[in-house]
């Protein structure tokens, strides 16, 4: 079990969070709508579950000729998650995270249904990738379950994917999603009732070819005589083992919590469901409503899986993606520090990997980084009003502006935006990647227009003005290296708000260096920066002949 350990926040950037506060953690899941709410036990540090709720919704019913959510499941999806809502008010919760999953990232209306509900309800909700959806089970599944540095897989088979990870208690070695789910095999492959012989083989033999790529991966990270315990988390693996300790005990555990069956078990369980009709599924002692349309292509993935992965029992785990939420928001927060405090650096970690990946000239990098900070903080209070998070997005953005590199020079930019975007950086919600993307698309060329796709992408008025002032900072660090040899050693900036300017006082790393390159830079990209601050830029060289 994750061992939380109190962490000193004297040091921690954000504001310190009140103690033993009450947090709720929404999953929009492909199946069901899910939230937990929880108590932050600080001093331990520690969180107990107070309540949980779920609703089958079926987002992952989507419009099968254009993949769009459908607007009477969102309708039930937005009211759901209104109730939700009320409840965790009623229960004088301080804080709610939610995100949504396969079914919303997917959807070409995914994000206008997001705007929806941060309309109607003033919920928001973060989009995350399948990778960082893994990483968060990972950390749900250590927070209830204890690994002993042992290698262990977690199977999560959700209702529009299904995530593979493979850990040991420290750094996750492998995180990955695949597009296939309990909902999704069901809408797609299954159309008779019991299924047939025909359609029975292709389900699995299509779960046992998405499966493959992720099963390879995972088996590649493991080590020469390593033999890892398998998992299982969420509705399927749960609805499983209940309907399997009905079976063999003649009752339901108090908890699942290191509940274990066979793959013979499974097995003996997958030939009877594909006998039976949807009706016969729903009457088994233990099945949850509405589960017996979709357990058949659940179980199928599991079997399948577990027959790839050559282990022959699952160890149910209780606790995953919603859990794994709840702990993440802790690390964000200070709350913990323990054998997984590389969690609490996984969005540097992950934007340098990305960069290593790219090739990106690192020390070049960071000198622009460096200046970006630099001027982000010596402006902040006075032309903007940012703080700490969006400076953090800075930081990302200017460690991977010149990605695109790695594709070609020209249009580099725009490069940079596409491998940001999909590069699945860890620690991110979808929004902030695509924030992170579009300040490095435009730290050159171009200043931001609505006319652009990626722009268009950012649905809050916020998500725009935040991408227009930090790439025009973005845009004046790249000026100050213009010949990568770290001819700039700091500058000053001054704002005379009574005269609309900015003044910049350039210090270069030689008295006698008149870094005409880096001036002539300065001067060609300062447009963008006044016209977005409304203001007129001076740069000035304090150089030798400044002091004469």
């Amino acid at each position: 079990m994750l061992n939380l350990i109190p962490v000193d926040n004297r040091n921690q950037l954000n504001q310190p969070v009140r103690e033993n506060q009450m947090i709720a953690a929404i999953d929009i899941g492909t199946n069901s709508l899910h939230m937990v709410i929880v108590k932050i036990e600080a001093a331990l540090p520690s969180f107990t579950i107070i309540a949980r709720e779920k609703e089958t919704v079926r987002l992952g019913d989507r419009n099968l000729i254009t993949g769009e959510l459908k607007p009477e499941v969102m309708n039930k999806a937005i009211a759901c998650l209104g109730r939700f809502k009320t409840l965790a008010h009623s229960l004088e919760v301080n804080n709610i995270v939610a995100v949504a999953t396969s079914a919303v990232r997917e959807s070409p209306n995914g994000k206008e249904f997001l705007h929806q509900i941060e309309t109607e309800l003033g919920l928001s909700v973060d989009l995350i990738s399948g990778p960082e959806e893994a990483r968060r089970i990972y950390l749900g599944v250590l927070s209830g379950m204890e690994f002993n540095h042992q290698p262990h897989i977690i199977i999560d088979i959700g209702g529009g994917s299904t995530e593979l990870i493979l850990g040991d208690s420290a750094e996750p070695r492998s995180l990955t999603s695949t597009k296939i789910g309990a909902v999704r095999l069901t809408g797609e492959l299954v159309n008779s009732d019991p299924i047939t012989e025909t359609e029975f083989k292709y389900l699995q033999a299509y779960a046992k070819g998405m499966l493959e790529r992720s099963v390879e991966e995972v088996q590649e990270k493991l080590k020469i005589g390593e033999f890892p315990q398998l998992i299982g988390t969420s509705g399927t693996i749960e609805t499983i083992a209940t309907i399997h300790a009905r079976e063999k005990l003649g009752l339901v555990p108090s908890t699942f919590n290191g509940y274990q069956f066979s793959l013979q078990d499974l097995r003996i369980w997958v030939t009877r469901l594909r006998k039976m009709t949807n009706v016969e599924r729903a009457t088994i002692p233990g099945m949850p409503e509405k589960r017996s349309e979709v357990i058949l292509a659940g179980a199928v993935i599991l079997q399948e899986a577990m027959t790839l992965l050559g282990v022959e029992s699952l160890t149910v785990c209780e606790r995953s993606l919603r859990e794994g939420i709840i702990v993440d928001w802790m690390l964000a927060h200070g709350f913990i520090d323990n054998r997984l405090r590389f969690q609490t650096s996984v969005r540097e970690r992950s934007v340098l990997k990305i960069a290593k990946k790219y090739y990106s000239n690192l020390e070049h990098s960071e000198r622009i980084t460096a200046f970006a900070l630099n001027i982000f903080d010596q402006t902040q209070g006075k032309l903007h009003y940012w703080n700490t998070d969006q400076r953090k997005l800075l930081w990302a953005a200017a460690i991977l502006h010149n990605c695109g590199h790695y594709i070609s020079h020209s249009s580099h930019h725009k490069h940079s935006y596409y491998l940001i975007r999909n590069g699945e950086l860890l620690g991110y919600n979808e929004t902030e990647i695509e924030i992170i993307a579009n300040i490095a698309r435009y730290h050159r060329k171009s200043a931001p227009k609505k006319k652009h796709e990626n722009y268009r992408n950012l649905l809050h008025k916020e998500h725009r003005t935040m991408v227009n002032q930090l790439s025009a900072i973005l845009r004046l660090a790249v000026a100050l290296d213009r010949r990568r040899i770290g001819a700039i050693s700091h500058v000053k900036c001054e704002y005379l708000p009574n005269f609309k300017e900015f003044k910049m006082f350039i210090f270069p790393s030689l008295i006698d260096d008149e870094c005409a390159l880096e001036m002539w830079s300065l001067d060609y990209k300062k447009g963008v920066f006044e016209e977005e601050f409304g203001l007129r830029f001076l740069a000035t060289l304090m150089n030798k002949a400044n002091f004469i």
